[in-house]
Order: structure tokens, then sequence, then C-alpha cells
């Protein structure tokens, strides 16, 4: 991917710095690479930290950026996937399986894009078809009836629109998704890593806890959705990104979300173990509280978190008119 635009001034630095480390046994050269890297990294954090709601969504889209099989190979032991919805097959798109976290035995649910052009035809560019939904709710069944807490990883532009998706019955699979995770008597973490698009997301996101990285986004639509159904024009994206309140620090106000998850100058791919850590602190941290609730304090305090939701809603609509 080619570099963003808000990040040319980062590029000229960058371009000293690799040009520098070419002489590694020069002292003169090593003292210049050290003072352009600090630089470098103070620059960064600055163009970082005033990025626009249309940056975060060209960072969250970002092909280097972790996706849920890097989180699991980093916070989680004794992976063991599944495969299949014991309907009609497989879905790459939408990853489960069994691991440990922290020792402690967990049930894994994410999408999971690709990295190169066959990679992303393999898992469909992480837009889940109705199989891959109900291949993760026999997961979390599975983790029902063990006791397992669910941790959740959502990256995607949204569910895949196609025909054959809509044929084997799409919005039921999603909407069967809403209601049995409301339901649930397990703690339910959920982690929005990048996009968190539309209903392909929140099938899997109906969570006790709902976190979102520093420069992920989540919404009901893309910008560039948004944009052709307001406007006409796809072009206007960054009008539709700003409009929506699509970032963690909006979502965070409007109580959509509970923790916003700061990620390293740069975002997650820049220092993919630095968010590695301070995730698995959070989830950790997260798990602990909701593990001394009881079942039915779970179900009752997850129903009133998404109700305060619609409420909200109504309140913003009021205002409008």
């Amino acid at each position: 991917m080619a570099d963003q635009d808000f990040e040319a001034p980062l590029a000229e630095l960058q371009k000293q710095l690799d040009e520098l480390a070419r002489f590694p046994g020069d002292p003169v050269r090593s003292r210049e690479a050290a003072r352009v890297k600090k630089q470098l990294d103070q620059k960064r954090r600055e163009v970082y930290a005033a990025l626009t709601p249309w940056q975060k969504t060209q960072v969250a889209r970002h092909p280097s950026r972790p996706y849920t099989l890097d989180y699991v190979g980093a916070l989680c032991t004794d992976w063991v996937e599944i495969h299949g919805d014991r309907l009609f097959g497989d879905d790459p798109a939408l990853v489960c399986g069994l691991a440990r976290f922290r020792g402690e035995p967990v049930v894994v649910v994410g999408h999971q894009k690709g990295r190169d052009t066959k990679q992303k035809i393999r898992r469909n560019f992480g837009m889940p078809k109705p199989e891959g939904y109900r291949k993760a709710l026999r997961a979390m069944q599975m983790a029902e009836k063990f006791g397992r807490p669910i941790l959740s990883f959502v990256d995607t532009p949204g569910a895949y629109p196609g025909l054959d998706a809509e044929e084997r019955g799409q919005a039921e699979a999603i909407a069967r998704n809403l209601r049995e995770m409301a339901r649930l008597t397990v703690p339910i973490l959920v982690t929005v890593t990048g996009e968190g698009g539309s209903g392909g997301a929140l099938a899997v996101a109906v969570g006790d806890r709902v976190n979102m990285l520093e420069h992920s986004v989540y919404s009901v639509i893309s910008p560039e959705g948004c944009a052709s159904i307001l406007w006409r024009d796809a072009g206007r994206a960054e009008d539709a990104a700003t409009a929506m309140k699509i970032t963690g620090r909006d979502l965070l106000s409007f109580g959509v979300v509970d923790e916003v998850v700061p990620e390293p100058p740069g975002g997650a791919h820049a220092d993919p173990e630095a968010l590695y850590d301070a995730l698995g602190r959070l989830l950790e941290r997260q798990l602990a509280e909701l593990r001394k609730l009881s079942p039915d304090a779970l179900i009752e305090a997850r129903y009133q978190k998404f109700r305060k939701m619609g409420q909200l809603g109504r309140e913003f609509l009021d205002r409008a008119v």
C-alpha cells in the first residue's frame, strides 16, 4: 500500500534514516541516525495524534495491521481452529477456535482478511457469508456448554452482499447471532481491531465489554457507502466519515464502546508487540471483572447495555428533529 497522504511529512525523515542505516559502523552516521529517529518518532506521534475520522479509516484498513490470527498467536496458547457450520460449509473469512488466554480456556471468534491477493480472495476480503456466522454461533454455543469466555475480534467491511450469501440466508444468520449472543451466560469480550462494518461486524460483537483500538472505526455503513446514499457521490467519503462519528473517541462518548485501546505511534502495524501487551492487559482485567457476575447478572447487564444504546439513538433523533 502506498503511503497515506497524511504520512507525507514522515516520508523524507524515513528516507534519511534508511540511508543512514546503510553505514552501521560509522559513529558519525550512527549519531545522526539516532537524531533523525528521535525526530521521526516525535513527528509520527504528532501526526497520528491529529488524525481525522477519514484518516483513521485509512489506517484501520491498512493491510499490515494485525488480524485475528495474529492476536491469537500473540495472546493465546493451545490454539485449535474449528471449521464448518455443519449446514453448508466452512467460511475462511471468519475464524473460530479453542485456546487458552492467560492460562484460562476460551473460545475465539474473529474476522480474518488476507495479506496478498491469493489470501484476500480465499478470505473473501474479510466479508463473511452465512456459513461464517453460523460457524461462529456453533463455536459460541460450545463456549456456553463448557463455560468458556468468548474473545471476539472484529475487522470487516461488512457481511458479504452477494447473491449466493443472500440465497443461503445472510440476514437470518446475522439476526440469529444477535439474539443468541444476547443470552449467552459466559463473558463476551469484543475488540474492534480495524473496520467494524454494519451487521457483519455486530453479528459477533454483542459483548459485555466492547473495545476499540485507537485507530479503528465502527459504523453502520462505510463512509463511501454513506456518501453514495446521501450525496450520490462516493468521493465525499471524507465528509461522511466526519458526520457519522465512527471513531473510538466519538463512540466512547456515546456509550457504544467501553474502552479505547491506545495504539503505538504509526498505528498498530508499526509496533504490534506494544499493542498486544496493552490489549492483553485490558482483556485480562475485563475478564476478571466479568467473572464476578452470576450468569443472570451477566445477561441482565448485557441487555441493559445495549438497551441504553437504543435510548441514546432516540434522544439523538429527537434533538435532530
